[in-house]
């Protein structure tokens, strides 16, 4: 594996199946998938998804006869595809402000995706993910954003159509691009942190594509802006969907053109250069936490940190860094 493909290893792309999008437009197989006792239906509370209580967490996928009335309550059903004779839907079944029924709290651990995510098999996480970024977009497009009337969901939970005659808008699911990037000066690399975060978390440099920006401008723009660093050498590594809530992620390297730093948007409350050498030494004496190893943002770490030491960086954070 090279490095371009190691960093594309990253958890949270769907799951490899049959998105069925031929077939989507046929209510009649849609409804006879749904009813198939092979069917598993991947429950989402708002944030939360429904896993085991074990110490290593197993997605809990229903059956129509599980689900029983819970599906009355769904406020979207989405196809997510097939893998072999097994179909798999999403369902969108409450938001974070409301308590979940006693029934489905009953049949394993409400857990936010994002807490969760790093115990789960990377198979599962990106099922996971897959049904929480459809089951937010509904939520989100209940109504129409041209005329505000009521929107309906058809081609199996992958258009929503305004109920308004006069208008008729139809409404895609949407991701939103973002840019992150590994900017490294010599034999260190770029790490910054919000106020928000644990204590000692550290992570690489991201923010939103503007309009009328490409990549490249949108690389540029963020880490001028966040830290006052110039950049050049722009390269494209991998991308990772991102669904909290619907971003994709766009990873790239940069080379540093500048030293100093300069905090100027109140985005980060810090921003380090650190060595190889001083990521070990506040690794081990967890003064520092890296993002968790399902996100791009560890695998650019991880890439750059490998590529220059004799010890693999999972290792360290194994041993309680992260």
């Amino acid at each position: 594996m090279d490095r371009r493909e190691h960093v594309a290893g990253s958890y949270l792309t769907a799951p490899s199946m049959d998105r069925a999008t031929h077939r989507r437009k046929t209510e009649a197989w849609i409804a006879e998938r749904m009813d198939a006792p092979s069917t598993r239906f991947v429950p989402v509370w708002g944030s939360r998804v429904l896993v085991s209580h074990a110490s290593a967490p197993r997605p809990i996928l229903l059956t129509l006869t599980e689900l029983g009335d819970l599906r009355q309550e769904a406020e979207a059903e989405i196809l997510l595809g097939e893998v072999g004779e097994r179909a798999y839907f999403a369902l969108g079944l409450g938001n974070d402000d409301q308590e979940p029924p006693p029934k489905l709290a009953a049949l394993g651990a409400l857990r936010d995706l994002r807490g969760v995510a790093a115990l789960l098999d990377g198979k599962d996480v990106a099922l996971l993910a897959y049904a929480k970024a459809m089951t937010h977009w509904h939520h989100r497009h209940r109504f129409c954003g041209d005329c505000g009337s009521p929107t309906r969901s058809i081609h199996g939970g992958h258009l929503r159509v305004c109920s308004n005659p006069r208008c008729g808008q139809q409404h895609f699911p949407r991701t939103d691009p973002a840019i992150i990037v590994l900017v490294t000066r010599g034999e260190r690399c770029l790490l910054g942190r919000q106020a928000a975060w644990p204590a000692g978390r550290y992570s690489i440099i991201a923010g939103f594509v503007e309009p009328g920006e490409n990549l490249e401008t949108a690389v540029a723009r963020e880490v001028s802006e966040e830290t006052g660093i110039e950049v050049d050498e722009v390269h494209y590594q991998a991308s990772q969907p991102w669904p909290f809530p619907s971003s994709l992620m766009l990873g790239f390297t940069a080379r540093a053109v500048s030293a100093s730093i300069r905090l100027n948007d109140g985005e980060l409350e810090d921003a380090r250069w650190l060595s190889r050498d001083e990521i070990v030494g506040e690794l081990r004496r967890g003064t520092l936490r890296l993002p968790a190893n399902v996100s791009i943002s560890y695998r650019l770490i991880e890439d750059w940190f490998d590529a220059g030491r004799w010890r693999r960086l999972k290792d360290l954070t194994s041993e309680g860094g992260r």
